[in-house]
């Protein structure tokens, strides 16, 4: 079964792309029109969320900043490849990318994603397009920041996390879930770049529990592959017993 090809799912992603490419298409100019690389744009937009992460993505309510079709169809075989039951997506924005995830999860007969997102109103979006996807069941999102709203835990251990928030959180928020990554588990980050915060540095050192390499489409869209090496970190706790430790 395949619910991108037909149906209310694919229906749904092809007006939200059309929708995208219309809203995104002034910004995009925007900053091309202010830099003379594409090595500008991205440290133009690292610095942006260095000085004021909250005013920058405030500004960027009304923008999509979503995947590819090409990306969501990766996700999508990621999802299924890996046969997820639970994935942790940091930034949702208008629910494009969690539509493909939930997608495989309706496809592959249920599971959760639980979704975060900074901005309300983008939030009040997500939903309803997942409802239009009738998805809605599959799909929890979070309103707030993520170090915030992910912290209380995601209710189990995690096959898969999509990372397409703020660059410079990535590893912050990694490290934040890592204790609930199972062995096996893939990370995918889209704008993963090396300029921002560490994440690449961390996710290529083998020491730390992972392996990762760049994906090749969408060049220079920062697309990394990771998979986790290393099983979830379990408390180990001791309870004497007549001087016994069970």
């Amino acid at each position: 079964m395949d619910s991108l090809s037909s149906g209310p799912v694919a229906e749904v992603l092809k007006r939200l792309h059309q929708e995208a490419e219309a809203a995104d298409a002034r910004l995009a100019q925007t900053y091309a029109s202010e830099a003379t690389s594409h090595e500008q744009i991205i440290t133009q937009f690292i610095d942006a969320e260095t000085r004021d992460l909250e005013g920058l993505y405030h500004g960027l309510a009304g923008n999509f900043l979503n995947v590819s079709p090409e990306f969501g169809r990766f996700l999508y075989m990621c999802a299924r490849g890996c046969k997820a039951q639970r994935i942790v997506e940091f930034g949702s924005s208008m629910g494009i990318s969690a539509i493909y995830l939930a997608a495989a999860l309706r496809d592959m007969g249920g599971g959760r994603l639980i979704g975060t997102e900074f901005e309300p109103g983008k939030v009040e979006r997500a939903r309803a397009n997942a409802a239009a996807a009738g998805l809605a069941d599959l799909v929890e999102f979070r309103v707030g920041d993520a170090r915030e709203t992910l912290r209380p835990g995601v209710g189990g251990d995690i096959d898969m996390v999509m990372l397409d928030g703020a660059f410079t959180l990535y590893l912050p928020i990694l490290k934040l879930l890592e204790p609930h990554l199972k062995p096996g588990a893939i990370i995918i980050g889209e704008n993963a770049f090396a300029e921002a915060g560490g994440y690449i540095d961390y996710v290529r050192d083998s020491e730390n529990g992972y392996l990762s390499l760049p994906l090749s489409f969408n060049p220079g869209r920062g697309n990394e592959l990771t998979v986790r090496t290393k099983g979830p970190r379990r408390l180990r706790v001791e309870i004497s017993v007549e001087g016994a430790s069970l």
